[in-house]
């Protein structure tokens, strides 16, 4: 598996790119925008996009899906059906922070825990792990050892919960309970900033340090 990140919009969102070298058929996961960059890195990269996939609803991860998907003609696949009310209102998200050129969105087909979704060739199970939204999902691949967490689990971090409908309880209860089990040498990407591994966070991440 290939993997390519493309930090977009003014949040730097990690806009990621997976694809299986055998056939270069590529797996988005959270276009949150600039569209038109996202377009130019597939063509640069010589993919065939086949699906997009979205970890939450949040504006800065999901306000580019709709566009994305008109353009190439893929489905949408994601987040867990909880965060609907927010990828109802990306355009109003978009326009709070004067962002003007994102889009409402209904997947085609809803996450939910225990799903699987072939991304590059691998298997991955989806995990719920609300708190950071309600519907958040993490996308593992257990033989490869390798997780995608949206705004899940960071280095050196976690997703915030600062909003109404955010929960640092069941925030934390999802790491400790579905993703530190997965075993330290699990690697993973996440939504912002560089990846890392489940063993480092469990030694090093300071929100997860009883």
């Amino acid at each position: 598996m290939k993997i390519a990140l493309l930090p977009v919009t003014p949040f730097q969102q990690n806009c990621a790119f997976l694809w299986s070298e055998t056939d270069n058929l590529c797996t988005i996961v959270d276009p949150g925008g600039e569209v038109p960059r996202i377009r130019a890195e597939v063509e640069r990269l010589g993919l065939t996009v086949t699906q997009i996939v979205l970890t939450h609803g949040h504006l800065d991860h999901a306000g580019g899906a709709h566009e994305l998907r008109a353009a190439l003609g893929v489905p949408i696949i994601g987040p867990d059906t909880r965060d609907r009310p927010l990828l109802d209102n990306l355009e109003a998200q978009g326009r709070n922070f004067g962002i003007t050129d994102m889009r409402n969105v209904t997947p085609d087909r809803w996450l939910a825990e225990g799903d699987t979704v072939s991304i590059a060739g691998a298997s991955f199970s989806v995990l719920h792990c609300p708190g950071h939204t309600p519907g958040s999902v993490v996308l593992v691949d257990q033989p490869g050892r390798f997780a995608i967490m949206g705004d899940v689990l960071f280095q050196g971090s976690v997703g915030r919960t600062d909003f109404a409908y955010g929960d640092s309880e069941a925030l934390i209860n999802a790491i400790v309970t579905k993703l530190l089990p997965l075993g330290d040498d699990v690697r993973f990407i996440c939504g912002h900033g560089p990846g890392s591994t489940i063993g480092r966070e469990r030694r090093e991440n300071p929100f997860l340090q009883s």
